[in-house]
């Protein structure tokens, strides 16, 4: 099948836009794992500490200001939307391939459009 000059056009657009978004999907994935490693290494050395079990649960968190702060910070992260960032690329390719699939099209996660087969009417 040949592409008409604006599909070729609309794909370049959605190829563009999807890998605009790459370096910044990039960057919240590292500051998703960075975060994710110091709250869990926090959460550990807060757990296997004898004195946690000894005082209050705010006492003890007061005493492991690493894991608090990081656990905090994963939360406002959360909150701020990062699940959604890290995903952004694969989001917009959902969505185009529920759109697309009304014209007997789809497309790859880098957003190459892909013709199916016109269906066989008898």
């Amino acid at each position: 099948y040949a592409f008409s000059p604006d599909l070729k056009a609309f794909e370049r657009r959605l190829t563009e836009y999807i890998a605009c978004l790459q370096p910044a999907t990039g960057r919240w994935r590292m500051i998703l794992i960075v975060v994710s490693v110091c709250t869990a290494t926090g959460a550990w050395n807060w757990l296997i500490d004898p004195e946690t079990q000894k005082v209050s649960f705010f006492t003890s968190l007061w005493n492991h200001p690493f894991f608090t702060i990081s656990c905090i910070t994963l939360i406002g992260l959360f909150f701020a939307g990062i699940h959604k960032r890290v995903v952004a690329p694969s989001i917009i390719a959902a969505r185009c391939r529920t759109v697309l699939a009304e014209y007997n099209m789809s497309c790859d996660d880098t957003g190459k459009l892909i013709l199916k087969p016109r269906p066989h009417v008898q």
